[in-house]
């Protein structure tokens, strides 16, 4: 079986073309069906889809790298030289080592965050609803799971991580003097603004506000910050109330746009705004970033922040990526092993075959009235030289090259003392 893996993330394509690929959850088992149904043979695959990536895997008997790479570049309205310039392309034990890297948080924005490690498990599930999850891919994710605990549990990879919502706060904190108060507004109610609530409610800010297109979910949230609840269409009256603005939603559309930004900064008399777009493809429309008044960061300009302490983290690297070599290497030995499997299948088929043979005239005789002792030792010597015939045949062969290795072969396979 061959693999491999096509992907972009945040270290080779600008977050507007990320946007293009993302895909939400919901998404994943419709696009898996039509990327195999577009493709020879429809190979396993599975697809993972973060802010900061978007990943197909494949396995299959022959690779189809081009055709996968066409059919994405397809999906997102772009060319294949396009995507092809700001994407890779790895092929097996290069793609089990990504893998077991993404999984790991050694391939994040974040050095060693653990969010990855759920989106990935996520999109496994995914894989599996969609039917498109075969043995090959399953082994892949499954070690690459077991490698991250590992990592984790045997490293200390995230232990001087600065998160995205931690970094949010900092920068917050660089611009307001004091972030008691301040007003916070988030704007969906997913994991990634959970965290960054998490975050801001640990400096008690003046209040907090939850805007969701849900607003079940955006209530519950709010119960847990004692925060107020409001709907995504209450926002453009309200946006001049908060100092500060994070979100992150599934909306494949700006849900803030500059004319909205403009009237809350006239409505504040030009206070300065402080702004997260935290959402792959972007809920902040870019233009935004130009007001004087509004101080706009995406996941990409935080890049900068989440990577401080990285000298601290080296040696815990080392050791992590020590892991992953190992697991790369276990994987690419059941990978080979797994070419044999035809021909073990072949050789037990064949080995039922001369039993049943054996053993349904066995029956026959014994119908007959014959001897069990005569019936077994008959048995037992068919059974025998069905087995041994081929090798017989190939050691009186009259070519010496093929009696030479058929010696061989028998003293390898039958006359060795150890076993």
């Amino acid at each position: 079986m061959a693999v491999w893996a096509l992907g972009i993330n945040h270290t080779t394509a600008p977050l507007d073309l990320r946007g293009r690929f993302a895909f939400a959850i919901e998404q994943i088992e419709p696009t898996l069906k039509a990327l195999r149904s577009a493709l020879h043979r429809q190979p396993e695959a599975a697809l993972i889809s973060t802010c900061n990536r978007t990943e197909i895997y494949c396995a299959c008997e022959q690779p189809q790298l081009q055709p996968t790479l066409d059919w994405l570049a397809q999906s997102g309205g772009v060319s294949p030289d396009l995507l092809r310039a700001h994407s890779y392309a790895l092929h097996d034990g290069h793609a089990a080592r990504h893998a077991f890297r993404v999984a790991s948080g050694l391939d994040s924005m974040v050095l060693g965050e653990p969010q990855i490690l759920g989106q990935i498990k996520d999109a496994v599930r995914a894989a599996k609803a969609a039917g498109s999850l075969g043995t090959t891919l399953s082994q892949l994710f499954q070690r690459s799971f077991a490698v991250a605990k590992e990592v984790r549990t045997s490293t200390e990879i995230g232990a001087h991580s600065i998160s995205m919502a931690a970094a949010a706060v900092r920068l917050a904190g660089q611009l307001f003097e004091d972030l008691g108060q301040v007003k916070v507004l988030f704007v969906g109610a997913g994991e990634m603004i959970d965290l960054c609530a998490t975050h801001f409610a640990a400096k008690n800010p003046k209040s907090m506000a939850i805007a969701n297109r849900t607003l079940s979910r955006g209530e519950e949230l709010a119960c847990k910050f004692g925060a107020e609840v409001m709907r995504l269409g209450e926002l453009p009256d309200r946006l001049h109330e908060f100092d500060a603005v994070v979100s992150c939603t599934a909306s494949t559309l700006p849900i803030i746009g500059l004319g909205a930004v403009e009237r809350a900064l006239k409505r504040r008399r030009h206070r300065p705004m402080f702004m997260v777009d935290l959402a792959v493809p972007r809920d902040i429309e870019i233009e935004v970033k130009a007001l004087e008044d509004v101080y706009l960061y995406t996941v990409d300009d935080l890049a900068g922040v989440v990577q401080t302490a990285q000298a601290n983290r080296q040696a815990a690297v080392a050791q992590a990526e020590a892991i992953v070599d190992a697991g790369v290497q276990n994987f690419l030995h059941w990978l080979e092993q797994r070419a044999t499997v035809p021909l073990i299948q072949q050789l037990n088929a064949q080995a039922d075959e001369w039993r049943a043979a054996e053993i349904a005239r066995a029956r026959k005789l014994l119908a007959r009235g014959e001897d069990v002792d005569a019936v077994l030792d008959a048995l037992s010597r068919g059974i025998t030289q069905k087995m041994l015939h081929g090798a017989m045949a190939e050691l009186r062969a009259g070519d010496l090259a093929a009696r030479e290795r058929a010696s061989t072969a028998v003293q390898h396979f039958f006359l060795r003392k150890e076993r």
